[in-house]
């Protein structure tokens, strides 16, 4: 991936977003529905937008809610519904333009008490909690984030009733509806002011927090913690777990430095990732520059991104671990101290997750499920138990509770970050040297990602590439094993493709929200053979785009 002169480096004045303006857009403009970029429209996680582009604005937000009221209605629907947002610019306007319409849909909604931010995983366990053991009055939610993306960012999110992101069914609907009220005019969009939306007798207030925090004893050890005098250290990014860490540290007892609670809308704090773009991307070195200067203070260390259902470690031994690197770990750690789990419990992985993870559980003897991009197509697996794990390379996971019951069925960074502190203080190594562990036995792979031009045509096609189209039989010196384009897993489309050598694989696919497409690659053969790949990959694909 291209490095831009100023990543890593402090955010200066002229890259902070002028919040008064930003939010004075998200109320003023409006989007034109001749332009596909200003429609609404649910990529892998949600709606997103900037409400300078005319992409998330006021009038998207209240569509979209109200199309949500539609389809509750039309599934029977009928408990409440849980919403949080995070601590984006934009998410507290936009969570108080749901907030207008759900009350005035007479929808039981289920907010934080005193505004608190609210994790992703603090809304899915509320879902679950409730829903467990119900037929009827069943939940779900939204929540109001962009995830990790800049400051300028907004986002909304819909989860099911299984507490995880809606499926592609579910939120093409939604989108569907969201669009049509639009063009519309929105007259069928019911709203209330906000003053009258909060004090509406359906507006009801949930601790969150107390919550999420009470059950985390269920999947993390905090006995072998805080026997082991584990020393951690956590910086939320500015996120909406920012109040959380304290309180786990006090509950548990736990040695647990907060080095920032900084909350600015600005994320000022930020060094600039890759791009020379703000972005609170915990799996990224140069987003994560302050807390990778701290790393030898700390037996280990862990950020999350700003709705905290990402993670990142720093391990005195590396630095930054490469989330495909702490994902192999986790598993391999956590299959083998989790002893009342399913004996049939399988590992959840994407497509574009290193192979290590495929070493790992062949060496575990568990069922490997492969997966499109996604964290969706892991709900089902965590919600039933077939899964135990389900991770994504952006650094996005989940694992099953003590005695193998559902824990969250969406990204859970919180969990993951405490669970290296475990590790550490069960194995006396940080992940970064139970990493290099694993490479002994298991290989040590190298990867990379390239980023390649692409017009909307392209892209199209490329996301609708068969595996009949790939008509070599050879990549960077190997015989071609096998080329994808369904996940072997579930046998849901890719949108791109995946080619499989002896010795390593790439997968391309478009990008969701930019004219390119992406080329993941990776190698058991080293630095030279990681560049074969990645060029003779992107002949192919060039060729197959035509």
């Amino acid at each position: 991936m291209k490095r831009y002169p100023l990543a890593g480096t402090p955010a200066t004045s002229a890259q902070h977003v002028d919040v008064s303006r930003l939010l004075a857009a998200y109320a003023d403009l409006a989007p034109d529905m001749t332009q596909a970029a200003q429609r609404v429209a649910f990529g892998t996680s949600g709606h997103r937008g900037v409400s300078f582009d005319r992409s998330f604005n006021e009038q998207h937000v209240a569509a979209i809610t109200q199309a949500i009221v539609a389809y509750r209605t039309q599934q029977g629907i009928d408990g409440p519904l849980f919403i949080g947002f995070d601590s984006h610019a934009l998410s507290l306007p936009a969570f108080e333009t749901a907030l207008e319409v759900l009350a005035a849909n007479g929808v039981t909604t289920q907010i934080a008490t005193g505004d608190e931010f609210t994790p992703t995983p603090a809304v899915s366990l509320a879902i679950l909690n409730h829903n467990r053991g119900r037929t009827t009055g069943l939940a779900d939610g939204i929540v109001v984030t962009p995830s990790h993306n800049p400051p300028d960012s907004g986002g909304f999110k819909y989860n099911a009733a299984n507490g995880g992101p809606a499926d592609s069914g579910i939120t093409k609907w939604i989108e569907t509806e969201a669009n049509r009220l639009i063009e519309g005019g929105l007259v069928g969009v019911r709203r209330m002011p906000i003053a009258q939306a909060r004090t509406a007798s359906t507006t009801q207030s949930f601790d969150y927090l107390s919550t999420y925090v009470n059950d985390l004893a269920s999947v993390i050890d905090f006995d072998v913690i805080r026997g082991a005098g584990v020393k951690m250290g956590v910086d939320p990014l500015g996120g909406a777990g920012v109040h959380y860490w304290s309180r786990i540290q006090e509950q548990y007892r736990i040695d647990l430095d907060v080095v920032s609670t900084v909350v600015d809308p600005t994320f000022s704090f930020m060094t600039l990732d890759w791009d020379e773009k703000i972005r609170m991307d915990p799996s990224s070195s140069f987003a994560m520059q302050r807390l990778i200067a701290m790393k030898d203070r700390y037996d280990v260390a862990f950020a999350c991104d700003t709705d905290h259902d990402r993670h990142g470690i720093v391990a005195p031994s590396v630095g930054l671990l490469p989330s495909n690197h702490y994902l192999a770990v986790a598993i391999d750690y956590l299959y083998r101290n989790r002893p009342d789990w399913r004996a049939d419990a399988a590992v959840g992985k994407t497509l574009v997750s290193s192979s290590m993870i495929d070493r790992v559980a062949a060496r575990l003897g568990r069922r490997l499920h492969e997966v499109p991009v996604g964290f969706k197509y892991f709900v089902d697996g965590l919600y039933t138990g077939s899964l135990a794990f389900g991770g994504e390379e952006s650094a996005g996971a989940s694992f099953a509770r003590f005695d193998g019951g559902c824990w969250t069925t969406d990204k859970d960074g919180i969990s993951l970050a405490l669970l290296s502190g475990e590790m550490t203080a069960r194995m006396g190594k940080d992940p970064g040297e139970l990493y290099q562990d694993l490479t002994k036995d298991l290989g040590n792979p190298v990867s990379s990602r390239v980023d390649a031009p692409a017009t909307p045509d392209q892209k199209k096609k490329l996301s609708k590439l068969s595996a009949a189209q790939v008509s070599s039989d050879q990549l960077a010196g190997e015989r071609i094993e096998a080329v994808l384009d369904r996940a072997p897993g579930d046998n849901e489309a890719i949108g791109g493709i995946k080619v499989i050598v002896p010795s390593g694989w790439f997968a391309a696919r478009p990008s969701g929200t930019e004219d390119i497409y992406k080329i993941y690659a990776e190698s058991f053969q080293g630095e030279a053979h990681l560049k074969q790949l990645l060029a003779e990959a992107q002949v192919i694909v060039d060729t197959a785009l035509g």
